[in-house]
């Protein structure tokens, strides 16, 4: 069955560990090593891997210590540019699914602000989906049978404008905003575009500090879908 422990959700830092039949792995690695270590039970060496979304250093500050811990870290092309090669560190594709301890992970394109950024979906043996997307304004696939979703609900319109209203968000910062990260406009939208009959719980993560309600988000999306939703950043791991 699977386990999701947010150990850090924020533009701050991201990362979560997934436990879920005999395999565990990091979805992320945007903190420290210590905090990391310490969030995990110091566990490092029962992890299977590390997917990692994008190069932003929320998402990817401890990858060079979990390398040199002999962590396997799994990424794109384009997020791994300024990374030195290191043979734990694997190149994936896009839509090319590949075995990760127990795991079948399909890695596929997110639209975000940078080279190489993907989300990841991914099958246990038991017959559970994961689905993992973050820092991404929209998703142009659909998915079946999913019983887990992690989604970025980084901020809504309503919000947004009323920041800009009141000058404590630039504008230009607001259209970065819209093209790069989810809205909960559209995390209605796109959970409404998805098979959702098997789904168990759904996960909100990489909230805005400033342009976001997490009860609000929380209890809309709870209304629209009828499934449990969870704030990542109401459970993640102190600093």
């Amino acid at each position: 069955m699977i386990s999701i422990k947010p150990l850090a959700s924020s533009s701050k830092g991201n990362c979560y560990y997934i436990t879920g039949s005999s395999s565990s792995l990091l979805l992320d690695a945007g903190i420290n090593i210590k905090r990391l270590r310490e969030g995990i039970g110091f566990g490092l060496a029962s992890l299977s891997g590390c997917l990692v979304s994008h190069l932003h250093g929320d998402h990817i500050k401890a990858v060079p210590d979990l390398l040199k811990a002999s962590v396997d870290v799994y990424m794109s092309q384009g997020t791994a540019r300024d990374l030195e090669r290191h043979h734990r560190l694997h190149i994936v594709a896009p839509l090319k699914q590949f075995k990760l301890g127990t795991w079948v992970v399909l890695p596929f394109p997110a639209e975000h602000d940078c080279e190489g950024a993907m989300g990841f979906l991914l099958a246990n043996p038991i017959g559970e989906k994961l689905l993992y997307l973050t820092d991404s304004y929209y998703c142009r696939y659909t998915f079946t049978g999913l019983t887990h979703i992690m989604l970025e609900c980084n901020h809504s319109y309503e919000i947004l404008d009323s920041n800009v209203s009141s000058g404590s968000l630039p504008a230009e910062m607001k259209k970065r905003l819209i093209k790069s990260h989810f809205s909960l406009e559209n995390v209605k939208k796109f959970l409404l575009a998805n098979d959702l009959s098997k789904l168990q719980e759904i996960w909100l993560i990489h909230l805005s500090d400033g342009n976001s309600d997490g009860a609000r988000f929380k209890r809309e999306i709870q209304e629209l879908t009828g499934k449990p939703t969870y704030i990542a950043a109401e459970r993640a791991v102190s600093d």
